[in-house]
């Protein structure tokens, strides 16, 4: 073993060990290992930044974009709609319909994407069938996890490998060579879910309303217990609030006051006017506000010049057209987790007010502004509807859990969905046809999403996860830097001496196995992009065809089942589940082995040795 070889290994493992900690975010990470293996010479600079102009970084930008586009079209919520009717009112039938489902929509988005939009839904259903929803969610996130097995671009950890026979000269995978995999073992997912549902039967996780598809307004006015916290207040016209910016006057920390929404007379009637900061009060503006503090909100009239008003309905019911409310929750991989609402500016940003937080069950007292966010919380917002819908649309860091029922008297119809269909089919008949490479195939459905509005190019750069891609351009050069300096062909020659006298198939458990352990420490993109060069290399060594080796990595990687922190479709259903780490692994392990077992039978026959 040569020193070059030992400081690529040492640097690794570092590398890893900073994965594991948690402590430095992973774009960050892959970046310091670029420049470390650029400035230590082992790298030239146009290798250490080869990545940036790998196709495949590209393609995967591209489909972050065009799953946007089915989402703000409403193919991704009708498509839920329809498996609430479906379901009725039967267990078996709605995770028989749900795991196809979210398979068939990850299939073309991300999985991350996929397990959120569906989370809201499942536990509305489970509400209404009256079940618990850790029967649900975890057969949810495995079929998340699935979709990564049905075609080329359903995750990056396939295009990673895709990526990696073109770059050894090689053909790539077509566009649905691993669709007959991902069928059988969703098949034998389903199945495998039927039967251990019955070990996922407490009572905890989150629970929806018990009506229909969402709560109403008045149901979350009383779980949340807002009744009696609403006020409408009037500016006389000698209050020294008058032509006061609003972050000017810290109503919050001051009276223990929440503003809403302010009522302002526009020509002949009275709007609803969004709180930011920088917006001044007039004279006789209503501020719609929440306060548990009577005694405080009188006090606040007093000193400020306000009068109270005659509330109609219970917490802003009355005003049900203009002002809403929804729960939301933190992705697992949010830069958010750990900071308080102040330091997040919520409202400057979304234009909503935090009025509760629910932890682990309790609804948390006191003011709330300064409290950290943390995994798990579901927060209850109000404000417009219109900013509500743009935050369960457009936001990278929470996920709407539930839109009570009146939005639907009030959102926007979505008439984009045709349009965003054909889009989608020709980026695919492009890829299936090779008429296109398939970056440029994307790119042309990107771009026809945009022609056709079904997305914006705010939204279209929003929708990108950019730590996700630099994830990848920071882990290429690893790849490169082991198999320059020896380090791929170290591997294959351990493996070679430890299972190459058991026959191919056993070298190929042996892959899935090392690839599916790995992946439960860094992510399975950074798993792909380390395990794809060994693949190969472990083929040519063996004078066999790369193609079923290639094949196996990409399936373990995507097998990320074992633990809630092996994928983020895991982590995103911890909280609504109720789930225990051992859950993960008492589930989890089982199907991961059967899915060895699957893809071990299976892959030889269809890409053969």
């Amino acid at each position: 073993m040569n020193a070059e070889l030992i400081w690529v290994l040492a640097l690794l493992g570092f590398t890893v060990a900073l994965f594991v900690s948690d402590r430095v975010r992973m774009d960050v990470i892959a970046l310091l290992a670029i420049v470390a293996l650029a400035a230590s010479g082992t790298l030239s600079a146009e290798e250490a930044l080869a990545g940036f102009s790998d196709p495949s970084v590209v393609l995967i930008a591209a489909m972050f974009v065009i799953g946007e586009g089915l989402v703000r079209s409403g193919i991704a919520h009708r498509l839920g709609g329809l498996l609430v009717r479906g379901a009725g009112q039967s267990e078996t039938r709605l995770l028989i319909l749900l795991m196809p489902c979210v398979v068939l929509l990850g299939a073309v988005m991300s999985s991350t994407g996929v397990v959120a939009i569906f989370v809201p839904v499942v536990l509305s259903v489970a509400a209404r069938i009256k079940t618990a929803p850790s029967r649900l969610m975890m057969p949810l996130s495995f079929a998340g996890l699935i979709s990564g097995m049905t075609t080329l671009v359903a995750t990056a950890p396939n295009l990673v490998v895709n990526s990696e026979l073109q770059r050894a000269g090689l053909e790539g995978f077509g566009f649905f060579s691993i669709t007959p995999l991902g069928v059988v073992v969703l098949l034998v997912g389903v199945g495998y879910m039927l039967i251990a549902r019955r070990w996922l039967a407490g009572d905890g996780g989150l629970v929806a309303g018990p009506l229909g598809n969402r709560s109403t307004l008045n149901q979350l006015i009383q779980r949340y217990r807002l009744s009696g916290r609403a006020w409408r207040l009037r500016l006389r016209p000698d209050s020294p609030m008058i032509g006061k910016p609003m972050d000017t006057l810290a109503l919050r920390e001051r009276y223990g006051i929440n503003a809403i929404g302010i009522e302002r007379k526009r020509r002949l009637r009275r709007v609803i006017v969004a709180v930011f900061p920088g917006l001044e009060l007039r004279e006789r503006d209503t501020l719609l506000v929440d306060a548990a503090d009577e005694d405080r909100v009188r006090a606040f009239c007093a000193e400020c010049g306000l009068e109270p008003r005659i509330l109609r309905g219970d917490y802003f019911s009355d005003r049900v057209e203009e002002i809403g409310m929804a729960e939301i929750t933190p992705l697992p991989d949010s830069e958010k987790l750990g900071k308080s609402l102040r330091e997040l500016a919520f409202r400057s940003t979304t234009g909503l007010s935090v009025v509760s937080i629910l932890r682990n069950g309790e609804l948390l007292a006191g003011s709330l502004i300064d409290e950290p966010i943390s995994s798990g919380d579901v927060l209850l917002v109000a404000g417009e509807w219109r900013r509500i819908s743009r935050l369960q649309r457009d936001s990278r860091d929470f996920v709407v859990f539930g839109l009570p029922a009146e939005i639907d008297d009030v959102a926007p119809s979505r008439r984009k969905a045709p349009l965003a269909l054909l889009a989608l089919a020709l980026t695919i008949v492009l890829m299936v046809s090779n008429a296109v490479p398939n970056a440029i195939a994307a790119l042309i459905g990107c771009l026809l999403m945009a022609a056709s509005r079904c997305i914006d190019a705010e939204s279209a750069y929003r929708s990108i996860h950019w730590p996700s891609l630099i994830l990848i351009v920071g882990m290429m050069p690893f790849a490169i830097a082991l198999q320059k300096t020896g380090g791929v062909a170290l591997m294959v020659e351990l493996m070679v001496d430890t299972v190459g006298g058991l026959g191919p198939r056993t070298i190929l458990a042996g892959l899935f196995a090392l690839t599916a352990v790995i992946g439960l420490f860094i992510s399975n993109t950074a798993t792909a992009v380390l395990m794809a060069p060994i693949a190969i290399a472990l083929a040519e060594r063996l004078d066999a065809s790369p193609y079923p080796f290639a094949m196996i990595v990409a399936l373990a990687a995507s097998a990320a089942f074992m633990t809630p922190v092996s994928s983020p479709v895991n982590t995103l259903v911890v909280a609504p589940g109720g789930y225990r780490f051992v859950d993960f692994v008492k589930i989890g392990v089982p199907f991961t082995l059967i899915v060895m077992a699957i893809s071990v039978a299976l892959v030889p026959w269809l890409f053969p040795f």
